[in-house]
């Protein structure tokens, strides 16, 4: 005979690893200081601007 599975807690126990899941993926994602998220902010407009230095013109 198999094993007797309380169907409320298993669902419970597969919601609680999602949400932590969900939880380090915005860790992650915000989990940044001030002065890294200035940095990357710098990063990206100096790219921009090194692009666009370098387009053609017509």
């Amino acid at each position: 005979m198999g094993e007797i599975v309380n169907l409320n807690r298993a669902r419970k126990a597969r919601d609680k690893a999602a949400a932590k899941a969900d939880a380090a993926v915005n860790r992650a994602a915000h989990g940044r200081t001030k002065g890294e998220r200035q940095a990357a902010e710098a990063e990206r407009a100096r790219l921009a601007r090194l692009l666009d230095q370098s387009k053609r013109e017509d």
